[in-house]
């Protein structure tokens, strides 16, 4: 029910971004989130206990929208990457420290109400942090408040650098305002230049969930069971040490997705999970039932340590990255929102088939068909993805228009750009 509460709060959330701005919607996804906290904290009956769910949910999924696109539309395009790959880290540092909570909370009474309830506290604190924040920059230019768009400008770029950003948002608004001013889902779909980005941002995030990554999370205890580690302290460390290497890793994406590139980041990811996968459906393979803590069970969690290491840095923080520089920005909460669905849908698919799938064909050929969804989205990030490492907003559009319309779109920027000059 939190994924499901999570793909409605995607879906509206880019909707919310759009209309009233990216603080505000931050500001309602942290008071959705602790009312779930609190309704999960108080359940007396397993239903209250799943609406809890529900509202956490609709809390992650405005949360999973706005973050991204907030971050992006504050930071300078060199170091922009970075600053969004830094929201992932601190989903990935959460995750961790989730564990280490509720291994705290296993020798407190009333133990799952404490675990779900503490999960407020975060939120309160980035609801009170955030009141001290400014709105993004760029939709209040888009709004036309320019004289709040420019205070909170000079205070992140030098004079210079302050006036060609001034320009280019100039640029962008007097482009938005020939056309229409409201942005529905269909018009996404309309324009061809808009489907092509939503496409490589949707396709992103698909095979970020289908090549396994929260399979892995979710399920390593499960998986280091499998493996043959019967004794669930055992498995339940090694899941800590699993969870540890995906906020590490993540961090070293952080620096890469910057210096290396957006797409070969995610090309060498991609192909290091291959392998991993690989690894992990050779290790079950060859396990024999029944036996335990053998050779293969710990080709196994080298397996998901080798998948981790490679995940981390390019597959989990690019899709993220991408979808917060590749839409114009008329389009970008209403895109952002919708590829983020796409995202929860695919987790939650991903979710809710990995155990069945494995029990039905084996462990082993589980993990050969995601590495064969793997060698398709290398394929996918080869053909549709353009690198936008150190673009601005206005050149990353500019790919689009050249990818949708080819030499014509150049000929008649060239041309327009003439008459300005005549």
């Amino acid at each position: 029910m939190a994924l499901v509460g999570a793909m409605i709060g995607a879906a509206s959330g880019g909707w919310i971004n759009d209309a009233y701005g990216r603080k505000k919607a931050t500001l309602l996804a942290d008071v959705v989130f602790t009312s779930g906290a609190i309704v999960m904290a108080a359940a007396p009956d397993p239903y209250v206990l799943i609406l809890g769910r529900l509202l956490v949910g609709l809390g992650v999924g405005t949360a999973s929208v706005t973050a991204p696109v907030y971050i992006a539309e504050a930071s300078p395009s060199e170091v922009r990457g970075g600053l969004v790959s830094t929201n992932v880290l601190m989903i990935t540092g959460g995750q961790f420290l989730s564990y280490l909570v509720n291994l705290a909370f296993t020798q407190v009474q009333g133990t799952w109400r404490w675990m779900l309830g503490v999960s407020a506290v975060p939120a309160v604190i980035q609801f009170f942090l955030m009141l001290c924040l400014p709105e993004s920059p760029r939709w209040l230019f888009m709004k036309n408040e320019k004289d709040k768009a420019i205070a909170v400008l000079s205070k992140i770029y030098d004079i210079a650098r302050l006036e060609d950003e001034v320009d280019h948002l100039s640029a962008a608004l007097e482009e938005e305002q020939q056309r229409k001013n409201t942005v529905r889902y269909l018009d996404v779909f309309r324009t061809k230049e808009i489907r092509l980005a939503f496409l490589a941002g949707a396709g992103l995030q698909a095979f970020q969930q289908f090549t396994g990554i929260n399979t892995v999370m979710y399920y390593s205890p499960t998986i280091v069971q499998m493996a043959g580690f019967n004794s669930n302290q055992l498995a339940l460390l090694l899941s800590l040490i699993v969870a540890a290497m995906n906020a590490g890793g993540t961090v070293v994406g952080i620096y890469l997705i910057d210096h290396f590139g957006r797409k070969k980041l995610a090309l060498s990811s991609l192909s290091g999970v291959i392998v991993s996968l690989v690894i992990l459906a050779g290790a079950f393979f060859a396990e024999t039932p029944g036996s335990s803590n053998g050779i293969y069970g710990w080709l196994a969690v080298i397996g998901l340590a080798l998948y981790i290491a490679f995940f981390a840095p390019g597959m989990g923080p690019v899709p993220w990255t991408v979808n917060s520089e590749i839409y114009p920005e008329q389009y970008r909460g209403i895109c952002g929102g919708m590829s983020a669905t796409v995202n929860w849908i695919s987790n939650l698919i991903v979710a809710q088939t990995f155990l069945t799938i494995a029990e039905a064909v084996g462990t082993g050929v589980t993990f050969l068909i995601l590495a064969g969804i793997a060698l398709l989205a290398v394929v996918f990030v080869i053909v549709y993805v353009p690198e936008t490492k150190g673009l601005t907003f206005v050149e990353v559009e500019r790919i689009w228009k050249e990818r949708a319309w080819g030499s014509s779109y150049n000929t008649e920027s060239l041309l327009e750009h003439g008459n300005e000059s005549a």
